[in-house]
């Protein structure tokens, strides 16, 4: 039988706990993709362009820093190849 000060002993329920919270997570971020998903659905429906919806999301998340630098090697970049 474990030590009960043993840091790494782990008890049936305890673990049961964590497995069934981690699967209600699991179960929780599916509906959250599908409303996602059926929020686009709606968006595109009413003219939206979806691709760049999604990058301006994910623009959103960043630090404007990051967004200039990027933008500015990108500049760099295409103007290298003729691009710009």
């Amino acid at each position: 039988m474990a030590d009960a000060n043993d840091p790494y002993a782990v008890t049936a329920d305890e673990l049961r706990q964590f497995i069934e919270r981690y699967e209600q997570l699991e179960s929780e971020k599916k509906d959250v993709t599908e409303q996602q998903k059926e929020l686009m659905a709606e968006a595109k429906g009413r003219g939206y362009d979806t691709k760049v919806m999604r990058k301006v999301i994910a623009l959103r998340k960043r630090k404007p820093d990051e967004i200039a630098e990027e933008e500015a090697v990108l500049e760099i970049y295409k103007a290298a190849l003729g691009m710009a």
